[in-house]
């Protein structure tokens, strides 16, 4: 993998030397496909979201089912789905936040010659303490609070929203689970799960990276022929 200087970077999308078309096109680019992973991850969140309600609803079903057979199995196995589910939304999140980072950087870089440090430039109210006095300034810092504007950061917050859900099934798990005794027989059904559950999750984390290596590729092509018909003849 090659590491870009700024000095390489400016050269490859037409910054310097100035090549005008060739960086708009690049910041259009950059722009529709930062859009198209916004669009994306609101997307993964709702795909996980209805199979982790789905799961959430399943547990529950069972814990409050009268007479439902193989409760506990049942439960341990709803829970560790639940998790896998939960802490593979977790890191689908970084992975969206890692490809919208990318495109926003593009667009930094990209854009003061075409439309201007737009993209850069944050246009945002004033202090409370430089606004026009209003009222008394607890009530107008209350209402700054409650309705006023802030720099929360929509991923990062859905970030910590889906690992406190990945957290929350580890309980619920736990209580499912037979008390620990050492003369008791060992629960091949529960250690399995939790096992495979583990081990998904051990792959989400070090198979399920995207490829950043350089690699070669091969092509292959059909060959296709027209074979002449025969003579019909006079």
């Amino acid at each position: 993998m090659k590491y870009l200087s700024e000095t390489e970077y400016l050269e490859q999308f037409g910054i310097e030397p100035p090549n005008p078309a060739k960086r708009r096109r690049a910041l259009q680019h950059a722009l529709d496909i930062r859009k198209f992973e916004i669009e994306l991850y609101w997307k993964r969140t709702a795909y996980f979201w209805t199979l982790i309600a789905a799961a959430l609803a399943a547990y529950g079903a069972v814990q409050v089912g009268k007479d439902v057979p193989e409760r506990q199995h049942l439960s341990v196995l709803v829970g560790a789905l639940g998790f896998v589910l939960s802490f593979s939304w977790f890191c689908v999140n970084r992975g969206s936040k890692r490809w919208q980072e990318n495109w926003e950087n593009h667009v930094d870089m990209l854009e003061d010659d075409i439309i201007g440090p737009l993209y850069k430039t944050v246009a945002g109210r004033p202090p409370i303490a430089e606004h026009v006095a209003l009222g008394p300034t607890g009530r107008r810092l209350l209402k700054h609070w409650l309705t006023g504007p802030s720099s929360f950061s929509v991923s990062k917050i859905n970030q910590i929203v889906s690992l406190f859900v990945t957290a929350l099934w580890v309980p619920m798990i736990y209580v499912t689970l037979a008390p620990f005794r050492l003369a008791a027989s060992v629960d091949w059904f529960a250690v399995t799960v939790l096992g495979l559950a583990v081990i998904a999750c051990t792959l989400v984390v070090t198979l399920g990276r995207s490829d950043s290596i350089d690699y070669s590729f091969w092509v292959s092509q059909r060959v296709s022929r027209i074979v002449p018909g025969a003579s019909n003849g006079p």
